[in-house]
């Protein structure tokens, strides 16, 4: 026969068991800390103030709330162009050092193959626990699985965000759904990226994670939404010269930058020129940021539309991210997972036509347009600095980085003004996870990277010890050592700028001290010598 039990001791039991399980937990979460998540989010020609906390009027309030959760790097760096700067972010070597840039003389470039002993971070943290995936483009040589990522989506077609059409999953190439009236190349990321959270929730929940999510936009051509569109259509008719002024004084206001807005150089215009593109494009297109009020009103409308687009691109990134964000907290794992973002390189002066060309009938941003944001507004979205993409002046290499992770970092919303770079994303994760890089990979020696790790900062505003930061892209050069920059145009001689007080590159000193210029000239050919014997000894 059996017993029977009062209901309210079968109560009594089940929270004494709950207690204690939850008890065990903490015990065991105490001898075993469970090491962070790891997100890593990557906009493409992204300019310096193009999100609102480092000085725009473009509506980002996801990447707002989690720099206001976090730190807001105030002048780190990328490599001035795409593909470098990926390489760089996920070797922690300079893009040169990999062979995914060029030296004159030696290869490398955007199909350069990276030595063997230069793998991508995924492949270092799988050791480790870590489950990696990939939700973005690519860009870096060899396949995407290869490099270590247990999951990807590939989004090899950057010329229309209207279609998957050419784009990879599982390095697998994807056929395209029959309706694709929905798709948009941003959200598509965004799906892919929850989709891999929500399996990794189900199936691999013991398990941390790295995401490494890039983004297309806003590269061109310039395809938005309509309706991320129309929340700017206007917005821009008073120019690039006022927009300029209206950020940098958001700059100045919130203590982001000490420095004086750069003049606008009416005589540099896209890297380089497309003649064919002028035609396809119509008089609306101009290639020099003239003064605003110089334009026609048929140029300053054509110029005021792709700005409202690239404006749209922006703004519908931070939704998306916004969406990635909130599945994180679902898993409830947002408290324990560091959050990076950045962008690969400057806003673009670009202006060109590819991938099916250009229709100046159809609605301006649309998928039968081809249209690229262009030197004027580019140096709008460059605010305060210098020149665009490619070059390695402050626009082509400076990018926001805002950094978060609750369960990490104390700080709420403040500044770190430490020069750093890309180089040292991947030994900051080392560091964070309490672990030592390998020295040998695949029976090959892996030689000292460049990169430090930025975890002092994330406790204060400490400055990074180093000797220099190094750049050499398309003849583009330059140095930075301390405050000193060294830079120099392809075919033009050094300049030289004291950054503590004139991040704009607006006072040239090179004639004032020779001296310095030669000191930072040897800096910057000794590393270059360097890499080129270090690539010499490859197998």
């Amino acid at each position: 026969m059996k017993l029977a039990v009062e209901p309210r001791i079968k109560s009594f039991f089940a929270v004494l068991g709950t207690a204690i399980a939850l008890l065990l937990t903490t015990f065991a979460s105490a001898e075993q800390p469970q090491r962070p998540n790891i997100v890593f989010i990557l906009a493409d020609d992204m300019g310096y103030s193009d999100l609102g906390c480092y000085g725009s009027e473009i509506e980002t309030p996801t990447l707002d709330l989690l720099a206001a959760g976090g730190l807001k790097f105030t002048q780190f760096y990328n490599t001035a162009r795409c593909w470098p700067t990926r390489a760089a972010l996920l070797t922690g070597f300079y893009a040169q050092q990999v062979r995914r840039d060029t030296i004159p003389g030696v290869g490398g470039g955007s199909d350069g193959k990276r030595p063997n002993w230069a793998p991508l971070l995924p492949d270092f943290l799988k050791p480790l626990g870590y489950r990696s995936y990939h939700s973005g483009k690519w860009h870096i040589d060899g396949k995407v699985l290869a490099a270590g990522f247990d999951r990807s989506l590939d989004m090899r077609n950057q010329g229309n965000f209207f279609t998957a059409q050419g784009n990879f999953l599982d390095d697998v190439p994807i056929v395209p759904a029959a309706d694709e009236s929905n798709y948009y190349a941003s959200i598509a990321v965004a799906d892919h990226a929850i989709d891999c959270l929500k399996e990794h929730a189900q199936h691999h929940a013991d398990r941390p994670f790295f995401h490494y999510i890039p983004f297309i936009a806003p590269h061109f051509p310039l395809h938005a939404l309509p309706q991320d569109v129309a929340r700017y259509r206007d917005r821009y008719l008073d120019g690039w010269d006022e927009l300029r002024k209206q950020r940098f004084a958001r700059q100045l206001e919130t203590g982001l930058l000490q420095t004086t807005l750069s003049e606008l150089e009416p005589d540099i215009g896209p890297p380089y020129h497309s003649a064919e593109a002028f035609e396809k494009l119509g008089p609306g297109e101009i290639n020099r940021p003239l003064p605003w009020n110089n334009l026609t009103k048929e140029q300053q409308r054509f110029q005021a539309t792709k700005m409202a687009i690239h404006a749209g691109m922006v703004d519908r990134m931070d939704r998306e991210i916004g969406r990635v964000i909130q599945q994180l907290k679902t898993m409830g794992v947002y408290e324990n997972t560091l959050i990076f973002f950045a962008s690969d390189n400057g806003a673009s002066a670009e202006i060109i036509v590819r991938h099916g060309g250009h229709d100046p009938q159809a609605e301006p941003g649309s998928a039968a347009t081809y249209l690229c944001l262009g030197p004027g507004f580019s140096s709008a979205a460059n605010t305060p600095f210098r020149r665009h993409k490619t070059w390695v002046h402050e626009g082509g290499i400076s990018t926001p980085l805002i950094v978060h992770w609750p369960a990490g970092i104390q700080a709420h919303g403040e500044m770190r003004h430490s020069p750093a770079h890309v180089v040292d994303i991947v030994p900051t994760i080392f560091d964070v996870l309490g672990a030592t890089k390998p020295t040998q990979w695949r029976g090959e020696a892996i030689p000292p990277a460049p990169g430090h790790s930025l975890t002092p900062a994330f406790a204060a505003d400490v400055k990074i010890d180093r000797d220099f930061l190094w750049w050499l892209h398309n003849g583009n050069r330059a140095l930075r050592a301390g405050n000193w920059k060294l830079v120099a145009a392809q075919g033009d001689p050094w300049e030289l700028y004291d950054l503590s007080t004139d991040r704009a590159e607006a006072k040239n000193l090179a004639t004032k001290m020779p001296g310095k210029v030669k000191e930072l000239e040897t800096l910057w050919q000794r590393q270059r010598d360097a890499t080129v014997q270090l690539l010499s000894k490859e197998k």
